[in-house]
This record gives C-alpha cells, structure tokens and sequence, in this order.
C-alpha cells in the first residue's frame, strides 16, 4: 500500500530526503513488505525482463490476436523503422513499434505486464525499453524508474482511476503516458517535480479520451492509442526537460481526468456501446467476430 497520497506528496518526500522519487519508494516498499531494499528490486527487474520479451514475443508478422482482427503491427513498424525512420525518426519509430508489438502480444495472451493495464501494456515498455536497446540506457536506471512510475499510477489509482470502465482511455492510456513520460524524465536526471510536470502534461494531452473499444475487444484502437500514448509520454518529457512547466500540477490534472471520466456516458467506458465501436464497420467487425446478433 502506497502511503503517499498525492502527487506532492511523493515530491516533497523526495526532496526532503534529497533523493530520486524511485529511491523514496523503493526504500518505502522494502520497509513496507520487511523486505530488502535489493529483494524489491530484482521483482521489478523481472518485470522489466518481461517487457523486454513481450515485445520480442510481439514482433512477430505472422502472429495474431484470439479474434483474428489485429497483428502483425508491431513487426510493420520495425520494417519501417528499419528502412529510414519515417517522419518520426528511427528512436520514436522503433518505440512506437515496440509499443504496438507488446500490444500485440496482449491481443494473442501472450504475457505483459499490466503498466498499468493490460490495455495500456505498451507505453511504458515501448519508452523504456528503447532508452534500453537504442539509447544505452543502464538497465539499473530504467528498472528504478519503474517504481517512480508505479508510484505515480499507484496515486492515480487511489485518487481518479486507472481503469477504462470507469474513466474511459484517458485512465488507461492517459495515465500509462503520464507514467511513463515521468519514468523518463526522472532517467533523463530531471528532478521530483519535474517528473510530476511530465505527468501532468501527458494527462492533460489526452484529457477526455474515451474507451470504445469494437467489439468490447482490447484491440481496436486501443493498440494504435499504445503508439499515440508513446509519442505523448516522450514529447510530455522533452517539454519538461526543456524547461516548460506544466502550469496545472499534477494532483489537479488527476482530479480533472476524475471529473471527466465522471461525466463521460457509460457507452463511452469500456461498453462498445459508443464511438468507434458503433461505427457501421465496428459493428461489421463485432459480428465478424461473434456472429450476427439475429443468428
């Protein structure tokens, strides 16, 4: 159990101690579960392993999802990536790729981690995972930063929601690329609030997000919001590190994104009663899945 109950919070703690957010929490959790401090961290580094393999497990052309209705987009933005990068450049392609690729290994029940939801399984490995294997990351570095961004969606949780039938995408998606997006700033060397900065602004980016999934499967978009919540968590971070600030802090973001999920209609969590879902080609695409509903 987290016992920080905001944002702040966590920030204020930090930098009292004068250490990173990851460090507080990791020395919080050890005491906590009368754990070692190193116990802890190889849990974490295990699911960090696990992410590493989920994408190498998605990046398959021939794989496909239990429903046949998506696969295979993980493995066409590598081979993109691989032939020039595209508009994004070859760092954003290939973490878009990875993202879509443990997207994919969802959608076939291979095993993710939940980051913080098996919907938005892709955001935080799709981020991390490239500070990995294409920038040169320290593995250390990028597995203590997953407690910052556990913590951080540990907050959220108590606080607003993480789940999309309760909050739509944005509790999902939204909060995976707030994670995420403050993991990154804290592996970049930014400070507590700056990473709470990253959150805020990544939430912000995708206030109001519904969940609409067609045919109530965790496919359609919400593998491509996987791609769309990395390039938001990476360009939420630079913002911060180049010295923006996020003006509306971050425990206010949360309670916003509590109040929108709050007044969304319930078509539009998670119920593929609304938005995509009830497109003429959502509902072609249900009842090629399940069948015609006068059958």
């Amino acid at each position: 159990m987290l016992k920080y109950q905001s944002i702040e919070e966590l920030v204020k703690a930090a930098e009292a101690a004068n250490v990173t957010i990851s460090a507080l929490v990791l020395a919080d959790q050890a005491k906590e579960m009368e754990c070692t401090e190193q116990e802890i961290y190889e849990r974490m580094e295990r699911s960090f392993d696990v992410m590493v393999k989920s994408v190498q497990t998605g990046n398959d052309e021939k794989l496909r999802s239990m429903s046949g209705l998506t696969g295979g987009e993980g493995y066409r933005m590598f081979r993109y990536a691989s032939e020039g990068g595209g508009l994004s450049g070859g760092f954003l392609t290939r973490a878009m790729a990875r993202a879509l690729a443990v997207s994919n290994c969802n959608a076939s029940m291979g095993r993710i981690v939940a980051s913080p939801t098996a919907g938005s399984c892709g955001i935080l490995p799709g981020c991390l995972v490239s500070l990995y294997e294409d920038k040169g990351i320290a593995k250390k570095d990028l597995v203590m930063s997953m407690f910052t961004a556990g913590a951080f969606g540990m907050v959220i949780a108590q606080r607003a929601s993480i789940a999309g039938a309760q909050g739509g995408c944005q509790a999902e998606c939204g909060s995976a690329a707030g994670m995420a997006a403050a993991a990154m700033v804290e592996v970049m060397g930014g400070s507590p609030a700056q990473s709470a900065d990253a959150l805020a602004i990544a939430i912000a980016s995708q206030l109001g997000l519904v969940c609409d999934p067609v045919a109530g499967l965790v496919e359609i978009p919400c593998i491509k919001r996987n791609a769309s919540g990395v390039m938001i968590a990476v360009s939420s971070a630079d913002m911060v590190l180049a010295g923006i600030p996020a003006y509306i802090p971050a425990d206010e973001c949360i309670m916003a994104m509590k109040s929108v999920g709050d007044q969304l209609p319930a078509s539009l969590k998670e119920t593929a009663g609304g938005g995509l879902a009830a497109t003429p080609t959502g509902k072609k695409l249900k009842e090629r899945v399940f069948g015609s509903e006068k059958q």
